[in-house]
């Protein structure tokens, strides 16, 4: 699926629910809290180190390490997790 289609889906389920922090979110250092936002944009490892102005691996490190952390499957629960977290801005419904 289009990153932009997933991206709305999630942001109009997100929408519907109250936000609930996931319980080990505050696991996170406040750079993964910023990756993970991140990704719930839909960038890429790739996009995201440039973004923050880091190697490529690093941005792979750190998402691996946000799906350890939190018990997470893949980038798909991770975009959620962001999203039912209140992590990302549902009121912005531009793009």
């Amino acid at each position: 699926m289009a990153t932009a289609i997933t991206t709305k889906v999630i942001r109009q389920f997100a929408t519907r629910r109250p936000a609930q922090k996931h319980p080990r979110l505050a696991d996170l250092t406040p750079c993964e809290l910023e990756v993970l936002a991140l990704i719930a944009r839909g960038l890429s490892n790739a996009e995201i180190a440039n973004e923050l102005i880091i190697g490529t691996g690093t941005a792979k490190t750190h998402v691996a390490r946000i799906l350890m952390k939190l018990g997470l499957r893949d980038r798909i629960q991770a975009v959620i997790t962001a999203y039912e977290s209140g992590l990302v801005d549902t009121t912005n419904t531009n793009g």
